[in-house]
């Protein structure tokens, strides 16, 4: 093969690069280099080379003469018509028989040739033009989807990729925001196949796309855009409702949410229609007895369905309010007159009042009554003949509904018997 270029008539330039040797800290000015024809040359035969992406490892037979003190190679980029030679390595040692050049681009014809240096300071001829090809890129991960409706993520899945020289995957997303594709995750290992994407919220859109890189960090062109939707929240509840009639307990009923993956409802209480709420209970069926233990309470209520996912429904929706029971409303007392020694009472009738009760109260001294109370009457007017001349006597009126819920007392009336 002939000589491609000659290094005696070109001035060579000298490029930091990395070798077996300790690179070169800094450029060199342009030199000319002083040709010794006089000793053996690298023998050409003897070059190899192993190609990668971006680099290309070169082994050869050392020169044996006591001259040598290491070797120059030398490189030109065929594929962009370059002439001129390049000064890569420069290599300190007559032992050294290997050689790497790196940061090279992909599926690109360089021509490299080779001298030895001596200890005058001189360099035998370069070798004939050794031609090596760098590999092709890695070709894009041939098959991936993204999964939809799963809760609060998305799921990537990818083929794993067949050239074993891809070391991982980079995962990007695309930022609506900022109009632009942007480094979600790195997934190491070649046969590692698969990322979530977590936390995002319910019933949103995602785009994303995978890249393979090699072991130098060569990257392939990215999959097609996948794109992939999270589950939506489960629909609400309807048709609640909530008691307001049943003494120290309030009972819920609801329809199911049309949601067909709803298992459980979690019941939320609190005492404020707009804040406050706390989680009671989550539960299966579709009604719920929230036992308050206490008369004339008001709670307000959110039922919240909950699919097979741990998916809750949305908690921005009108409240339901619930109360227990109330007292009765107080009678109204409306006569006391006394007749011989029968006191006849009479009161207004009270909605709800199954029997009323009267408070009788016997005066002992200035300061002190004793109280007797008549239960169990079932009309609206009492008649009491235990009265004594010359004793005061206060009266008033309670109701009382069929859970037994008493209602506070009347108004009261006096009666000073002479």
């Amino acid at each position: 093969m002939k000589r491609l270029i000659q290094a005696t008539s070109l001035t060579a330039f000298l490029i930091l690069a990395s070798g077996c040797s300790n690179p070169l800290d800094s450029l060199n000015s342009p030199t000319t280099p002083t040709i010794n024809h006089q000793v053996q040359t690298v023998d050409y035969n003897s070059i190899k080379s192993i190609p990668d992406i971006t680099s290309i490892g070169f082994e050869w037979q050392k020169v044996n003469d006591p001259r040598v003190i290491g070797y120059n190679f030398y490189r030109t980029e065929i594929d962009k018509g370059e002439t001129t030679l390049k000064l890569i390595g420069k290599i300190d040692s007559m032992h050294a028989t290997h050689y790497v050049d790196k940061n090279l681009e992909p599926k690109t014809r360089y021509a490299y040739q080779i001298s030895a240096r001596l200890s005058d300071g001189t360099e035998t001829p370069t070798t004939e033009a050794y031609i090596a090809t760098t590999l092709p890129r890695i070709v894009p991960v041939a098959f991936a989807q993204a999964v939809s409706n799963l809760p609060n993520k998305v799921k990537l899945l990818w083929e794993p990729h067949p050239d074993q020289r891809v070391s991982y995957y980079r995962v990007e997303k695309f930022n609506t925001l900022i109009d632009k594709w942007i480094f979600l995750a790195t997934v190491k290992q070649r046969l590692s196949a698969e990322y979530i994407d977590t936390g995002l919220k319910n019933n949103t859109s995602h785009k994303y796309r995978v890249k393979a890189f090699s072991f130098e960090d060569v990257e392939s062109a990215p999959t097609k855009i996948l794109e992939a939707k999270t589950k939506p929240a489960p629909k609400p509840a309807t048709g609640v409702k909530a008691s307001n009639n049943i003494p120290k307990k309030i009972f819920l009923t609801w329809t199911a949410s049309i949601t067909d993956d709803v298992v459980q409802y979690q019941i939320h209480r609190s005492n404020y229609e707009s804040f406050g709420y706390k989680k009671i209970a989550t539960i299966s069926a579709l009604e719920y007895e929230d036992n308050i233990g206490a008369d004339d309470k008001t709670y307000y209520y959110k039922i919240i369905p909950l699919d097979k996912d741990g998916l809750e429904g949305d908690f921005d929706y009108k409240a339901t309010k619930g109360e227990t029971l109330g007292k009765p409303t107080k009678p109204n007392l409306a006569q006391a007159t006394l007749q011989g020694n029968v006191l006849n009472l009479s009161w207004s009738s009270v909605p709800r009042a199954v029997s009323y009760n009267v408070i009788k109260k016997t005066k002992q001294n200035f300061f002190q009554y004793n109280t007797t109370k008549f239960e169990n009457i079932n009309s609206t007017s009492f008649q009491d003949g235990d009265i004594v001349s010359g004793i005061d006597y206060k009266y008033s009126i309670q109701a009382v509904d069929e859970f037994g819920l008493v209602s506070d007392e009347s108004n009261e009336k006096s009666i000073s018997v002479k």
